[in-house]
C-alpha cells in the first residue's frame, strides 16, 4: 500500500453535524461533535463504530448529504462544506459512493449496461466513449460482457456490489466513500469485494473512505483507522496499531465482538467483552 501525500485529499476539521429536534423548546440532536480525520491520495481510512456511533453521518457529510453545523470539509484544496447542487454534480466526477446493500442500490428496472452508463450521461460524455467505458469497467470488476443485457436481480448478491463498484469507478474518482460495502455479503463474498478494493486501488491509486462496524474488516485494506464512539473520535492511528493492540476501552469490546472461526477463541472473546462491558457499566 502507498503512503499518503503531504497534502490530504480529503481533509475534515472540527465538523458538527446537528439534526433539528422533535417538540417543542427541544434541543438540536448533535450527530458529530466536532470531528477530525484526513485521507492522502491512494489511502484508506478505515471509519468504525457501532450503529449510531455517528460514522454514516460522517460519510453522509462528505457527500452532501448531512448538514454541516460548524467546522469544514476540504476535498482536493476546495472547501466543500456547503457546496451548492451544481458544485456537487461537478464533484461526481472525484467524489463517488458505494453504498451497504447491493440489493437495494441499483434500479431493478434498468439493464447493467444502462446503469454503468448513467453517471457518465449525466456528466456529458457521448454514447460512443461512454459505451466503451462501459465494457472497460466491466472487465475491470471481474464481470462478463454479456452483463450489459442483464438485469441486477439475475445476479448474486457480490455480483450486485461489483456492479455497484464499477458505477462508482465509472467516471475515474479520486476518493469513494464506502458505506459498510460488504456488511450484506456472507463471508466468502467479503472476501472477495475486499480484494477486488484493493486491487482497484493498486491499479488506479483511488482513496477510500470505508465505512464499517467490524474491526477485522477493516484490518485487511486500512492505513490508518478512526473509532467513533456517540459522534467522536475516541482513537485514531495506523491500521495494524488500533486493530491489533487497542488503547481504547470501547476500540476493545469492538475487536472483542467480531466473529471468529474458533469457536473456543469466540467464548473466550465474548467473556472477555462481558468482562470489559461490566467493568465500563
Amino acid at each position: 500500500m502507498t503512503d499518503a501525500t503531504d497534502r490530504p485529499l480529503l481533509t475534515v476539521d472540527d465538523l458538527v453535524v446537528e439534526y433539528p429536534a422533535r417538540g417543542f423548546r427541544a434541543k438540536p440532536f448533535r450527530a458529530l461533535k466536532g470531528v477530525s480525520i484526513g485521507i492522502g491520495a491512494g489511502e484508506t481510512l478505515g471509519l468504525v463504530g457501532e450503529s449510531g456511533s455517528g460514522k454514516t453521518t460522517l460519510g453522509r457529510a462528505v457527500l452532501g448529504l448531512a448538514p454541516v453545523t460548524e467546522g469544514t470539509i476540504t476535498f482536493d484544496g476546495a472547501d466543500i462544506s456547503h457546496a451548492s447542487r451544481r458544485v456537487r454534480q461537478k464533484l461526481g466526477r472525484s467524489l463517488q459512493v458505494v453504498f451497504q446493500d447491493p440489493y437495494t442500490s441499483l434500479n431493478p428496472a434498468m439493464q447493467i449496461g444502462d446503469i454503468l452508463a448513467e453517471p457518465l450521461s449525466v456528466q456529458g460524455i457521448g454514447a460512443k466513449q461512454s459505451r466503451a467505458r462501459v465494457k472497460e469497467l466491466l472487465d475491470h470488476v471481474h464481470l462478463p460482457a454479456d452483463a450489459l443485457q442483464r438485469q441486477p436481480r439475475e445476479f448474486s448478491g457480490g455480483q450486485r456490489q461489483r456492479v455497484a463498484i464499477a458505477r462508482a469507478l465509472a467516471l475515474s474518482p479520486k476518493l469513494i466513500v464506502c458505506d459498510e460495502p460488504v456488511s450484506a455479503l456472507d463471508l466468502t463474498t467479503q472476501a472477495t469485494v475486499l480484494d477486488l478494493l484493493l486491487q482497484i486501488q493498486r491499479d488506479t491509486g483511488v482513496s477510500y473512505l470505508f465505512i464499517s462496524h467490524d474491526l477485522d474488516v477493516v484490518r485487511h485494506l486500512s492505513h490508518r483507522v478512526a473509532v467513533m464512539y456517540h459522534g467522536e473520535i475516541v482513537e485514531y492511528g495506523p491500521a495494524r496499531q488500533v486493530t491489533e493492540r487497542p488503547e481504547h476501552a470501547y476500540t476493545q469490546r469492538l475487536l472483542l465482538a467480531s466473529p471468529v472461526p474458533d469457536p473456543d477463541l469466540q467464548a473466550q472473546r465474548r467473556e472477555e467483552r462481558r468482562e470489559l462491558l461490566a467493568a465500563a457499566g
